[in-house]
């Protein structure tokens, strides 16, 4: 029989959760009071799944759109320490995680900055992974400073991230499922793939919360022309 001891750790995190949701002023989907996600918000986090590519191949499957209820909650998670939100969206990214991830696979999150992680106290894709009902392998890890992605072109996140990533370990051939939590141009997933095909890994495709609709819609278009 299992002591309270071994409980503790889930315990805390769940009391913590607990309080946030008590303590919570408004949805973080609409700002409604006293409650930290409204019934009506949180239908509109059931997974939407779309199917995307990367600039060099990767497939991606996102479950939801980074816009409305979606990308205030993601927003809310990643910049205000709203970590009980992982909880609700982690039930979107499960549903798609579970159809693409084979059972032997390994899901491999993108690495945290250190500076991010010490400003939030919890590694945002590791989060979401472990709320999707998945376990994250830590394969990669940051090499160098970069800087931030947001308000970059294709071609300059593309530049900014190369050589950011090292692999924590050399592989034999292991199956990989990568996650980001926000697509954009998908730069950044292409650089993990690199890093760990390069390490010995067989990275399979890649999996993302949210795609923002400038990349499905840089996509749709891409292959629209594909198709003339």
């Amino acid at each position: 029989m299992r002591s309270l001891a071994t409980y503790g750790p889930m315990l805390r995190s769940i009391g913590a959760e607990t309080a946030a949701l008590l303590l919570s002023a408004s949805c973080a989907g609409c700002d409604e009071p006293g409650e930290l996600l409204c019934g009506q918000c949180r239908a509109q986090l059931l997974p939407r799944p779309v199917d995307i590519r990367t600039p060099r191949g990767l497939a991606v499957r996102a479950a939801l759109s980074f816009e409305g209820v979606a990308a205030r909650c993601i927003r809310r998670l990643k910049g205000e320490g709203e970590s009980s939100l992982a909880r609700p969206l982690g039930g979107a990214l499960g549903t798609v995680l579970a159809a693409v991830s084979p059972p032997d696979a390994l899901v491999v999150a993108v690495p945290t900055s250190p500076a991010a992680f010490r400003r939030r106290g919890y590694r945002v894709p590791e989060l979401l992974v472990h709320r999707a009902g998945a376990t994250p392998h830590r394969l990669l890890a940051i090499a160098a400073r970069r800087s931030d992605q947001r308000g970059l072109d294709a071609r300059s996140r593309r530049d900014n991230v190369r050589g950011s990533m090292h692999a924590t370990r050399r592989g034999r051939g292991e199956r990989i499922v990568l996650f980001d939590d926000v697509i954009t141009t998908g730069s950044t997933l292409d650089e993990a793939a690199g890093t760990l095909t390069d390490a010995g890994f067989d990275v399979l495709s890649a999996v993302a919360l949210a795609a923002t609709p400038r990349h499905r819609k840089l996509i749709e278009d891409s292959s629209t022309t594909r198709r003339k």
